[in-house]
This record gives structure tokens, C-alpha cells and sequence, in this order.
């Protein structure tokens, strides 16, 4: 593989590949061994991006009317568990054509509705599966093959693994999931997170939720099982993400949404960033100071807030200054009117919380869309 290159804040990352294509090219080698009878330690693949990979082929088991290999999972510079993982196809004849594409162990199977895949399906994704099915084809017509093979594509240490991932949370129960949908790796992918939050909606909406319940991480978790009575499974964590959320309720046809966080990341939000990370800017003390010098705060507590290394500290002083609660009423009006300019015409809640101070701030309708949680 000619290896390749993103630059990210200033870095230079190289890409990896994913399981999708490890298993399009393990099937790809495994087909070649069983139609030629021949050994292949290397394999050629094209990703639906337009990459080509020359990959090593291990793990050989040939026999008369069975092979098997595997193609060594590489994430690149991108912190990816399953890096390392032998994702393997083993081959067989059958005696319909075309090609079947089956899970074996340590593949995942789908359990709840709203996935890529179907109940009871294997997790191995659409864009895997073509490239699975192409890549074989490709095989049966340059040896001019016309009968049916089938693939089952497993992962040694698979159940082990997919503890680590979303799976579980998702309902894929038993193994990883086989993804991909570029055939590429981009190490630190937004896109990447965006579309597992998208899979996570999707499922919820499937699964007949009306109003989606957003938090941007374990804070929020917890704030909502200790704070609101509220089961934190109920919600999809959208780590920075809020703006894009939003985006993919309103697509998804949602009826409201309730983001509920804590103040060190949502009050960015009243800055107008829908992308809370570190990386786009951080304007929480001057927001803070700003909204509590329109609320009378003094000159030197005023200089003391702009001063605080969190925004706990920063309410304290206000709070001291007798100014909090106006102060947080302000950068509250301020975060939900930017949430329901992003929003448009889906009805959109907010409440903001302080593991110190509990909730400090929420919008006019968050409670009624808590409802929808507490109740269900």
C-alpha cells in the first residue's frame, strides 16, 4: 500500500484501512486460493474511494473444497481498537450462484431495529458487503467462474473487542461490526463521529421515539440518572457535536429535542458554537464576564471571572457578587436562541447544569420535554 497522508493541526497522519476493506480483500484472496488452487500472499483492492491497497494475506488454510485467510486490520494513526484484529474469510462452493455473505464468529449480529443491517442480520454494513460481493465476482469472471461461493467473514477476538466499541449500547451483541463506507481510515474523523451518532438516532427514531434526548457526554449521563430521574440510556451522546445533532434530528423527523450538559460546555453555546471543541475557541470567561458586567457585576469581580480557570469558579464569584441568576438567566436565553436558530422548525429544550450548583439554567420548554423521558 502506497501509504497515505492527512495534516491535522499541524500533524501528519497516516490513514489506515478499514474492516470493510479487510474483509473485501480477505475474500478476494480467499477466492483466488480456492478457484486457482494456488497460495496468495498479497492481494489488490480498490476502496470505493478510489485508494488502491496491495495488502498481505495470512492465516492460509487451504483445503480441497474450503480456504480461509485473513487480512490484519491497520487504523492508521487513528486510535481505532480493532487495529491489529485478523479479520478473516473463509470460502466455500455453492451450489446456487452468486455470492452469500454470512457472519461468522466474532461478527456482531444485529439485535434492535434501525441499523444498517436487519434483525437477526450479520453486522456487516451495505458498503463492506458490496465490496465483499464485487471484489469475488471480480475473481469468478477473470478465471470465468460461473458457480456461487460462500463467504463467511469472522474475527478471531471479536466478542472481546466489541466490549470496547458502541456496539453493545447499539444492540449489536457477540462481535465488531464490518465498516466502512470510503474504505479509508482518517485518523480523528468528525465524520466518523457524526455518523455514529446518526446510528444512534436512527435507532431510537426506529424504535418508535418521538423526542430525542442529547447530552454531550458522561457528565451529562450522570446529571441526568442523579439530577433528573432520568435513565441515561434514554440519551445519545453527541460529545461536540450539538450543531450537527441538531441537523440529524431534524432530518430524521423527531418531534423536539432536549440537550441537556454541563456549564463548561454548553455555555459556548451562547457564544454561538454549535461545535463545542477546545479546537474552534473558547469564549466561556468572557462570555460569563461579559453577561455579568451587563448585570452590574463590579470592576474587579468582573476582572476576578475573566481571571478563573472554570466556569464553576467564575459562577462562584458572580454568585458572591449577588449576580448569578440573572447573569445565568442571560447566557441561557442567549444558548437556547442560537440552539433554535440551528434547530429550525424542530422545538428544541435546554438545560444547563453545574455538578457543584445543579441546574443553573433551562428554557421554557424543558420541562415539558423532559416529560417524555420521565415518563417512559
Amino acid at each position: 500500500m502506497m501509504e497515505e497522508y492527512i495534516v491535522k493541526e499541524g500533524k501528519r497522519l497516516r490513514l489506515g484501512y478499514t474492516t470493510g476493506s479487510c474483509a473485501a480483500a480477505a475474500a478476494k484472496a480467499a477466492a483466488w486460493m480456492l478457484l486457482t488452487g494456488q497460495p496468495r500472499e498479497r492481494i489488490g483492492l480498490i476502496t470505493p474511494k478510489g485508494t488502491r491497497l496491495e495488502l498481505e494475506v495470512t492465516d492460509i488454510s487451504m483445503e480441497p473444497d474450503r480456504v480461509s485467510c485473513a487480512v490484519v486490520k491497520d487504523g492508521g494513526d487513528d486510535p481505532d481498537i480493532t487495529t491489529g484484529a485478523h479479520i478473516t474469510a473463509s470460502i466455500v462452493r455453492a451450489s446456487r450462484p452468486g455470492v452469500e455473505i454470512l457472519g461468522g464468529p466474532g461478527v456482531g449480529r444485529v439485535t434492535k431495529p434501525g441499523l444498517d443491517q436487519p434483525v437477526g442480520a450479520a453486522a456487516i454494513n451495505s458498503v463492506p458487503r458490496r465490496m465483499i460481493r464485487e471484489n469475488v465476482e471480480e475473481i469468478c469472471r477473470l478465471l470465468d467462474e460461473p458457480g456461487g461461493l460462500i463467504v463467511t467473514i469472522s474475527v478471531p477476538g471479536g466478542g472481546e473487542l466489541a466490549k470496547k466499541t458502541f456496539n453493545p449500547r447499539l444492540g449489536i451483541e457477540g462481535g465488531i461490526s464490518i465498516l466502512g463506507t470510503t474504505g479509508m481510515v482518517e485518523p480523528m474523523s468528525d465524520q466518523a463521529l457524526i455518523d455514529t451518532i446518526r446510528v444512534e438516532l436512527r435507532q431510537r427514531w426506529a424504535t418508535g421515539a418521538e423526542y430525542a434526548l442529547l447530552t454531550p457526554g458522561n457528565y451529562g449521563a450522570d446529571f441526568l440518572r442523579d439530577g433528573l430521574g432520568v435513565d441515561p440510556v434514554k440519551a445519545v451522546q453527541v460529545s461536540n457535536f450539538i450543531g450537527d445533532s441538531l441537523d440529524l434530528c431534524r432530518e430524521l423527523g423527531f418531534r423536539g429535542a432536549l440537550l441537556v450538559g454541563h456549564v463548561g460546555k454548553l455555555v459556548k453555546l451562547a457564544c454561538g458554537m454549535l461545535n463545542t471543541h477546545s479546537r474552534y475557541g473558547d469564549c466561556r470567561m468572557p462570555l460569563l464576564t461579559a453577561q455579568a458586567a451587563a448585570c452590574g457585576v463590579s470592576p474587579a469581580a468582573a476582572q476576578a471571572m475573566l481571571s478563573a480557570v472554570t466556569c464553576d469558579e467564575a459562577i462562584r464569584i458572580a454568585r458572591e457578587a449577588g449576580v448569578m441568576e440573572p447573569m445565568l438567566e442571560r447566557v441561557t436565553a442567549l444558548a437556547w436562541e442560537h440552539l433554535a436558530r440551528r434547530a429550525g422548525e424542530l422545538p428544541v429544550g435546554l438545560i444547563i447544569f453545574s455538578k457543584i450548583y445543579g441546574v443553573l439554567g433551562q428554557s421554557e420548554n424543558a420541562q415539558a420535554l423532559l416529560q417524555h423521558f420521565q415518563e417512559g
